[in-house]
């Protein structure tokens, strides 16, 4: 696999469906090469921290084989970054993918946390208040990642995929239970025996907290 493209965002206001938002979901990809640090990669904008972002969400990758796909599903090019990801990745096709398994591209190793899970930004960013609803069954959603180890990237560079060796599950099973969560006592433990995002850790936590007390 190679890396396509480094793609930023800065900071834009725009509206859809009578709505304002201010975000920095549309990116474009740069000439050079980018740092990519523990939190994002220089130059990039993170507005909703509360939901984007941080330490298991510093990345975004979206791969080529799931941009050749839905440019059939919506019978038009789609340029890189309008998934609003930092890095697209050739080849790539985000439901193969494992919680855990590791992305090198020169020095910079990054470990995959969670999917994608769409929002209203997103459907704004596509211009069709439906995306959402059609971006859930596609079962495309890109891999959130952690940074194992800083340093630059640009496009060109040749990216090399680690499996993840322990137990885990896998993105396509976090992403549909994302939507139809398994709250037994087995399913919250699998999960929370894989290298998962925070965000996601301390929801099933919490979960598992409250299904032992009996609540």
């Amino acid at each position: 696999m190679q890396l396509i493209s480094v793609n930023l965002g800065q900071e834009r206001t725009f509206r859809h469906n009578h709505k304002t938002f201010v975000s920095g979901i549309y990116k474009a990809p740069v000439n050079g090469p980018v740092q990519i640090n523990t939190l994002s990669l220089n130059g990039d904008v993170i507005k909703d921290s509360k939901n984007h972002g941080g330490v298991d969400q510093a990345v975004y990758i979206y791969g080529g084989a799931d941009y050749d796909w839905w440019a059939s599903e919506l019978d038009r090019e789609l340029a890189s970054g309008t998934f609003g990801e930092n890095l697209t990745i050739s080849d790539l096709e985000s439901a193969d993918f494992q919680i855990g398994d590791r992305l090198e591209i020169g020095k910079v190793v990054l470990e995959v946390t969670a999917p994608r899970i769409p929002c209203g930004k997103f459907a704004a960013r596509m211009g069709d208040s439906g995306f959402v609803k059609k971006f859930r069954p596609a079962e495309r959603p890109g891999l959130y990642c952690r940074v194992i180890q800083t340093g630059q990237v640009e496009a060109g560079k040749s990216v090399l995929v680690q499996p993840y060796e322990g137990e885990t599950v896998s993105i396509l099973e976090m992403y549909r239970d994302h939507y139809e969560p398994d709250v037994s006592e087995a399913g919250l433990r699998r999960f929370l025996s894989a290298p998962i995002d925070i965000r996601s850790r301390k929801d099933k936590e919490a979960q598992l907290k409250s299904l032992l007390k009996g609540d």
